[in-house]
Parts: structure tokens; C-alpha cells; sequence
């Protein structure tokens, strides 16, 4: 019965992908070179608004993010590489490029980065271990269909390993920049401030951001899976069924993970935080005059 169940499924999702397919050929879609050079200018717009100098140096890191995906990450991985190395070294290179290029070399920006590192590392680890332990292959019908299409031999869990890397990179670095900053903020109004009690009042902060973090993290993997969550509720699968299918726990691993990853990196980064910050005592004095 289960394999008449996953047919079924599987009859679903194709109807949505052929159905999908001839209502882009009937519309003749096409996103216009104009409207996607307008929806551009608009989000540079308002990142320019809104954050002035900082936003340029944004946007400047968001093309860098972009040229080490393209002109690294991708090469790497369909040269044959280890994907998992390979977004490893690769999330490594946007975060030094983004929170130095973003927040200016110093002491501070170090220790984000330090942080970042140890959390991304510890995501990676993490990831290995469960997709293991849980026996996921990485083979869904996308992936497979792209490696049938590429011709190159890829390791499929390996590639799904390098997108939970990447994937929460970018809500990772806005955590340790935050608890950071937290920490030196807390130095910098009260120097008289010990190690156990910046470590304590930063580690009340943390709690407060992680909660929200992890809450973004969960709603952006659930956004991006909607559709093939829509397909599993069409056939009629109960929830134990839909959960320990492949595509489903795919994505239910990158979000645990992650999630792991980012409530890691609170105490990893208020510790550092707080050691740094009790000796770097130029630089808050230098930011309080």
C-alpha cells in the first residue's frame, strides 16, 4: 500500500508541475528585462534610503555574496568536489567579505566573525551527523532530475549538507553581529562590568533575539517548501507518512539544524563577546567619546 500511496504522490506533484508548465506557455511568461532592472532599482533604493553609507556597503557585500556562489561555489561543486567543504570555505569567504566590509575591521567585527565561524562549523558537523543518522540521501525528484540533466557525477547529500550551510548563514551572522554588539554596549555604559556578569546580561538578550530567529529561519524554509507541502496534503498521506518521506525530511533536518546552529551561536559568541570586550577597552573607550 505504501508504494501505491508514494504513486499516488507522485502522480500529484507531476499533474502540478505539467499543469504549472502549460499555464506559463499559455501566458507566455517571461520576466521582462525592464521589470527585473525596476524591481532592482527599487530594492537598492530603498536600501540606500534607509541605511545611507552602511546600505552601500551592503549592497556592496551583497554583490561579493553573489561572485563567491557563482564564480566559486558552483564551479567547486560541479567540478566534483565535497560540497559541504565547499560551502564551508565558501560561507566562510562572504562572512569575512560581509562583516568587515559592512562593519569595519576592529575588535568587535573580530569577534563576530569568530563566532560565526565556530557556529557555522558546529551547523556543518551537525548536519553530517543527522542526515546520517536519519539516512537521507539527498535524491529528490529536483535533485535528481538536475544531476540526470548536468551529467556530472554529484554527491546529492553533500549538496543538500552545503544548502543548510548556506542557508543559515544568513540569519547566523545578523545573531553574532547582534550579541556582539549587545555585549560592548553593556561594557561600554558600565565598565566596572566582570566577565560572568557581561556574559549573563548579554546571554538575557540573546534570548530574546534567538526566539525570533529561529521563528524567521523556520517560516523561510516552510515559505520555500509550501508547495510541495500543498502536494503532500492533496494525496491523502497521514502526517507520520508525510513526515518520514524523503523530500519532507529533507527539509524538516535543515530546519532543525539551523535552528540548532543559531541557539548555539548565542552563548558561542556572548563568551568570546565578553572576553574580548573586558580587555578591549581602547575601542569602548574611543566609541563612547
Amino acid at each position: 500500500s505504501s508504494v501505491l500511496k508514494e504513486s499516488h504522490l507522485r502522480e500529484v506533484l507531476n499533474y502540478g508541475h505539467t499543469l504549472a508548465h502549460a499555464i506559463e506557455r499559455r501566458e507566455r511568461y517571461r520576466w521582462r528585462h525592464g521589470a527585473a532592472v525596476s524591481v532592482g532599482l527599487v530594492f537598492a533604493a530603498a536600501v540606500l534610503v534607509l541605511g545611507r553609507w552602511q546600505g552601500v556597503a551592503a549592497l556592496a557585500a551583497l554583490v561579493l555574496s553573489f561572485v563567491v556562489l557563482v564564480g566559486f561555489v558552483l564551479p567547486a561543486i560541479l567540478a566534483g568536489e565535497d560540497p559541504l567543504l565547499v560551502a564551508v570555505v565558501g560561507a566562510g569567504l562572504i562572512m569575512f567579505a560581509v562583516l568587515y566590509l559592512t562593519h569595519g575591521v576592529s575588535a568587535r567585527t573580530s569577534t563576530a566573525v569568530l563566532g560565526t565561524l565556530l557556529s557555522l562549523a558546529l551547523i556543518g558537523g551537525l548536519s553530517a551527523l543527522f542526515a546520517a543518522t536519519t539516512k537521507l540521501t539527498g535524491l529528490d525528484e529536483n535533485t535528481t532530475s538536475l544531476i540526470g540533466a548536468l551529467g556530472t557525477p554529484i554527491d546529492a547529500r553533500g549538496l543538500l549538507l552545503a544548502g543548510i550551510v548556506i542557508g543559515a548563514l544568513g540569519v547566523l551572522d545578523d545573531v553574532t553581529v547582534t550579541q556582539t554588539s549587545a555585549v560592548y554596549e553593556l561594557r561600554r555604559w558600565n565598565p566596572a562590568m566582570g566577565l560572568r556578569q557581561l556574559y549573563r546580561s548579554g546571554l538575557r538578550i540573546g534570548r530574546d533575539h534567538v526566539s525570533s530567529a529561529v521563528n524567521t529561519l523556520v517560516l523561510a524554509y516552510a515559505g520555500a517548501s509550501l508547495p510541495l507541502l500543498l502536494a503532500y496534503a492533496l494525496s491523502g498521506r497521514r502526517f507520520d507518512e508525510i513526515v518520514s518521506s524523503q523530500a519532507v525530511a529533507q527539509e524538516v533536518v535543515r530546519t532543525l539544524v539551523g535552528s540548532i546552529g543559531l541557539v548555539a551561536a548565542v552563548p558561542i559568541t556572548t563568551l568570546i563577546a565578553a572576553l574580548v570586550a573586558g580587555r578591549d577597552s581602547g575601542e569602548g573607550q574611543a566609541r563612547e567619546s
